[in-house]
């Protein structure tokens, strides 16, 4: 029997998206189903960094923070216009803690208990020194000490903070990754189904049948093989789409993020400790705001969309407020988003202590199912290449080949991105110097086709507002599985902080015409 697809796979996060992308450069058959827009779920809600995980080492989890360095240039080679690298400054003071329950913790409480939980300098210096040398470091440079008295990164701090430490990890627009995997993925030839539900499926000797639906209708594939990529879902889609019984889990946490007014000039982000052992990022975000995140909360109920609540969003001012001179209020917040990360339930005690890493669970009794648990946005395509490790056995397929391979519009080198966006000016003298960054971080080489043949602003039609015109939202339309002005606005740019209601809208009705 001729099968619709060699692959099918249940949902458009950064997992899924990045599975559909290898399987298809491997010659094989690949469709996707997701239920919503692309990235609409945890893919789009996380702190925008690649890195190795600092914090992880606290945990032993050694090979997760090397696997996580070294793809971290990996994929910085790979989409220099959606990443970056960032300047990290790790503030010292005395009274940083571990949180109690972590290995090192409890191994220096033993050895040391004079230090009552305490980070030591020489211990966080050793573990930058791991987060250095780890991954064999090519393009980012190594941790320096920094005087905060003297630097202007220590201008923004309480006068208490004399001494910090300066390391490197990169940014990520998270949900244009995922879009851009999916977009790959099918210049390769896959299928790409945004809001189509998957229904049911069923094992049928040797392939799956699966039923899904996309507006009201309901279309009937075949596979040879299924991958569960659902994230917060994954078990639901065992379950209930798959209707078998499984005894993997998720353990589902969320972490909520606030967007305030721009606490700090420079373009270095903060690494913060606190007094009960958790860790947050202060981060330069579109220019003009300051991204603080974040939280680990559990998260019981999957049909509860996730939002910041008045306690995180509290917190996250508390704990910001003990490094800034100038203190963080609600009133300070201007957006908030929360994601559901589904973590690979391994028993641990809090959801802070539950591991990163993922877990590929195959099912081959009968026609092959692969269940993906848990998973960082950093390790995507280590684990997606792994995934099709476990199904070119059963399937077939060609070799790996995602590690040198740009994503679309992030064919140049690292140091280029600043001559991209001057270049862009030459050409289109009416962009500024914002607008043209815009468009070079969002589309890289791409962006000359949505500007096309313009002379002025007003060749590219309709001015939505906030640089948005009429020709990029109808090239996102046509290459980026847009729908909805939240699509574009929220996902496939960040443009939502900058436009009004009224604007959204008007974006929204002509979007819908």
């Amino acid at each position: 029997m001729q099968q619709d697809f060699d692959v099918f796979i249940i949902g458009g996060g950064i997992n899924g998206c990045g599975i559909a992308r290898d399987a298809a450069g491997r010659g094989l058959k690949v469709g996707l189903a997701e239920m919503n827009d692309l990235a609409s779920a945890t893919s789009s809600a996380s702190t925008k960094l690649f890195h190795g995980g600092l914090r992880y080492l606290e945990f032993f989890e050694f090979g997760l923070v090397r696997k996580a360095l070294i793809e971290r240039e990996v994929l910085l080679k790979n989409m220099p216009h959606i990443s970056w690298p960032m300047r990290f400054v790790l503030p010292y003071h005395k009274d940083m803690r571990f949180e109690n329950d972590t290995p090192t913790s409890k191994l220096l409480s033993a050895i040391m208990p004079w230090m009552k939980g305490r980070r030591p300098a020489w211990l966080i210096r050793l573990g930058l020194f791991m987060y250095d040398n780890l991954g064999g470091r090519q393009i980012l440079p190594g941790t320096w000490t920094v005087d905060l008295t003297t630097k202007p990164v220590g201008k923004p701090l309480k006068n208490k903070f004399k001494r910090a430490y300066e390391y490197s990890d990169c940014w990520i627009e998270d949900s244009r990754l995922v879009v851009l995997n999916a977009r790959d993925a099918e210049e390769r030839g896959a299928k790409i189904m945004t809001r189509t539900k998957v229904i049911s499926a069923t094992r049928a000797g040797d392939h799956w049948e699966i039923v899904a639906e996309t507006g009201g209708e309901q279309t009937t594939y075949t596979a040879r093989a299924l991958v569960n990529a659902g994230g917060p879902w994954v078990e639901n889609v065992v379950r209930e789409v798959a209707r078998l019984n499984t005894s993997e889990g998720v353990r589902l946490v969320r972490g909520s993020h606030i967007v305030t007014k721009k606490i700090f000039d420079h373009d270095k982000s903060y690494f913060f400790q606190g007094e009960d052992g958790r860790i947050i990022f202060a981060i330069p975000y579109e220019t003009d705001f300051t991204l603080i995140g974040t939280t680990d909360a559990e998260h019981e109920n999957l049909q509860e969309k996730p939002y910041a609540t008045e306690e995180e969003q509290d917190y996250l001012c508390a704990f910001a407020s003990q490094y800034f001179d100038k203190p963080v209020t609600r009133d300070d917040v201007v957006w908030t988003y929360s994601g559901v990360r589904p973590l690979y339930d391994d028993g641990a005690k809090s959801a802070t202590a539950a591991t990163r890493d993922y877990v590929l669970s195959l099912d081959d009794n009968g026609a092959p199912l692969l269940n993906i648990f848990g998973g960082k946005i950093t390790t995507y395509r280590k684990l997606a290449e792994n995934a099709l490790k476990k199904l070119v056995p059963l399937i077939g397929g060609d070799a790996p080949w995602t590690d040198t391979a740009p994503l679309p519009g992030g064919d140049f080198p690292v140091s280029q991105r600043d001559h991209l966006v001057s270049e862009l000016q030459t050409t289109y003298s009416f962009l500024d110097d914002a607008w043209a960054l815009r468009l070079i971080r969002g589309y890289g080489t791409e962006a000359k086709e949505i500007l096309g043949a313009a002379k002025t602003a007003q060749d590219l039609g309709h001015d939505f507002g906030a640089t948005l015109s009429e020709a990029e939202v109808r090239w996102v339309m046509a290459n980026e599985y847009a729908r909805t002005a939240e699509d574009i606005v929220w996902r496939r740019t960040k443009l939502g902080l900058r436009l009004t209601k009224d604007q959204i809208t008007a974006l929204d009705a002509y979007m819908g015409a």
